[in-house]
């Protein structure tokens, strides 16, 4: 349930800057197909929710971000293999296949950080707060992927 006296017109209002990063998120997360169904169902649970919202706890896109990265991990236990093949045909089509593949490879919280912070553009505070864990353990867990991508990647190169 909203906010006593908040309105859809306050609820848009309020997403409307946040709708660009979890557009992003969810591409990462689920492929571009897919990607505006997962948006709207964590829209549709942060509306449910929004009275649950607490600002001490982390900003309005940290809380959004995680319902999304909630419901997006929902939706792919439910249509795995489809989304799958779809994020595969489109990394071929571009040319990113390896990296695309080493990403998906890494550990869930490592992947989790690379695209946020990455393929989002969250700083680290915010990825902290999506996460929920410190800003040292983001540095970390991406100094770590980072490492771990270019063992993969075959640039063994500093």
């Amino acid at each position: 349930m909203p906010p006593p006296g908040a309105s859809s017109a306050d609820f848009a209002d309020w997403v409307r800057p946040h709708l660009p990063a979890l557009g992003r998120y969810a591409a990462r997360l689920v492929g571009p197909a897919d990607r505006d169904d997962v948006v709207q169902d964590a829209l549709e649970r942060a509306w449910r929710k929004w009275r649950t919202y607490d600002e001490s706890r982390g900003s309005a896109q940290a809380w959004l971000l995680a319902i999304l990265h909630d419901r997006a991990r929902r939706f792919r236990t439910r249509r795995r293999t489809t989304s799958e093949l779809v994020e595969k045909a489109e990394a071929d089509h571009y040319g990113d296949l390896d990296l695309e593949r080493a990403v998906a490879a890494l550990p869930t919280r490592q992947r989790q950080a690379v695209e946020l912070h990455y393929f989002v553009g969250l700083d680290v505070a915010t990825t902290a707060q999506v996460m929920r864990c410190a800003e040292g353990t983001v540095k970390a867990t991406l100094h770590q992927a980072r490492t771990r991508l270019r063992i993969q990647l075959g640039d063994t190169d500093d």
